[in-house]
């Protein structure tokens, strides 16, 4: 569990990165939840975008994806989900 500290921290640094991955009418599957894995074992801190034609709204999806990839939801912000997990070898020292 992070703090609300740590997740200013978070947010702090989502704000400069782009969105990595696309959740459209095809809501999450298999495929999204690996890719996220290994993007967020890769950066440790994934930007998500939800699409227009999902049936999921971005905070569901957020708690899907959370508890799917063992990662702390971040922020959710409109269509904008962002995730952390610490990697094996963590880059972000929060």
């Amino acid at each position: 569990m992070i703090t609300s500290k740590q997740r200013a921290k978070l947010r702090a640094l989502a704000n400069n990165i782009d969105p990595i991955l696309s959740i459209g009418k095809e809501n999450i599957t298999e495929n999204v939840i690996k890719q996220l894995g290994d993007a967020l074992e890769a950066r440790e801190i994934v930007k998500c975008v939800m699409q227009k034609g999902s049936d999921l709204s971005p905070r569901e999806a957020c708690d899907i994806l959370a508890q799917a990839t063992k990662a702390e939801p971040v922020q959710v912000i409109g269509n904008k989900i962002v995730l952390y997990r610490a990697a094996k070898e963590p880059k972000i020292v929060l």
